[in-house]
């Protein structure tokens, strides 16, 4: 049987949509035929090419993690799942054994796999992945809505664990792990939150996530603007989801004494920090988040996502067919988008 899938053919710039075999799922593996499958901006690293993508990824491989399918062949296992659940999937393939999965941690497993990274992703009809890595969706789920999860967790995860009711939030980079942010703070009852985005068309959306003050970088002085908001004491909690150095540096800037700062967003250099008077003066907790904690962070979702405290599909701004591939690209690299879906 033959399936067409979405492959980093070589190293280069580029993919190719090609015929290849529908795969058999081994012991403790589930195959799921793919009902819908979100771009993730790791994906757009592996389609460019980045040296992010260079010093992970090893071609030919179907690549894309996040998604939503129904199972069609259960692979042995511990009889949690049967043909016909509808699924979204968890990322990380923990290895069980080590240090971090024995105690909590699998999310951030000693010898991480990644979904669409290090093994064979979802950009397909059919895919083969761990059953660790499934989580059972509430039958008839839009599976636009379903392939969002674990984005959505991503975002969550750090603010899950971080107090917002009645405080002051400023979020910096609002592309869609941002706005499920944005909407998750609204949810959890943050008083203030300030969305900090260059891009207007993203500032639009985290008005309509609810964001109650949109700044604009390039226009606005971030510090005067959120000083002024906040009568000079600063944001209860900062968070970037951009990765930019400047954004986490203006972020640190504009925290509170003793506030958190949420660090999510991916640098790809180094930063130099003015540790004495942005962190230890200040007394800041720094925290760092990767993922989603397997499976705390899914259960949470779900409830905020299934309860309709967050409409995901304020986010969910364009669909393609999967051979549609490159306009799905060329449009997120145009940043006139929330999330991108591509359907098999």
């Amino acid at each position: 049987m033959k399936q067409k899938a979405l492959f980093k053919v070589q190293a280069g710039p580029g993919a190719e949509y090609l015929e290849t075999d529908i795969p058999k799922p081994g012991d403790n593996e589930l195959l799921v035929e793919i009902k819908a499958a979100a771009i993730c901006g790791t994906d757009v690293h592996i389609f460019d090419w980045t040296p992010y993508a260079q010093a992970r990824i090893k071609p030919p491989m179907i690549f894309g993690h996040e998604f939503c399918g129904e199972v069609k062949e259960v692979g042995g296992g511990n009889g949690l799942f049967k043909s016909g659940d509808l699924i979204a999937g968890e990322t990380h393939i923990p290895c069980g054994i080590c240090y971090q999965c024995r105690t909590g941690n699998q999310h951030i497993c000693e010898k991480m796999s990644i979904l669409g990274v290090h093994c064979q992703g979802v950009f397909s009809k059919y895919a083969v992945i761990p059953q660790i890595c499934a989580w059972k969706l509430p039958p008839g789920t839009d599976p636009g809505i379903g392939c969002i999860y674990e984005p959505f967790g991503v975002a969550g995860h750090g603010l899950f664990l971080s107090p917002t009711v009645g405080n002051t939030a400023a979020v910096f980079g609002c592309g869609p792990i941002g706005l499920f942010g944005i909407g998750i703070l609204k949810a959890g009852g943050a008083s203030q939150i300030f969305s900090v985005e260059p891009n207007g068309y993203r500032l639009g959306m985290a008005k309509e996530m609810g964001s109650t003050h949109l700044i604009n970088p390039l226009e606005t002085d971030v510090k005067s603007a959120i000083d002024g908001a906040t009568k000079g004491m600063g944001v209860d909690i900062f968070v970037d989801f951009s990765g930019d150095p400047e954004a986490i540096k203006k972020g640190f800037s504009v925290l509170r004494k003793g506030g958190n700062a949420i660090l999510i967003g991916l640098p790809s250099q180094p930063i130099a920090l003015d540790l004495p008077n942005d962190i230890i003066y200040k007394e800041a907790k720094v925290l760092g988040y990767t993922g989603r904690h397997m499976f705390e962070t899914w259960y949470k979702t779900s409830r905020l996502i299934e309860g309709g405290l967050v409409d995901v599909t304020k986010i969910i701004t364009h669909k393609f067919q999967m051979a549609e591939y490159t306009k799905a690209f060329s449009l997120i690299r145009s940043g006139k988008c929330g999330k991108v879906i591509l359907i098999p």
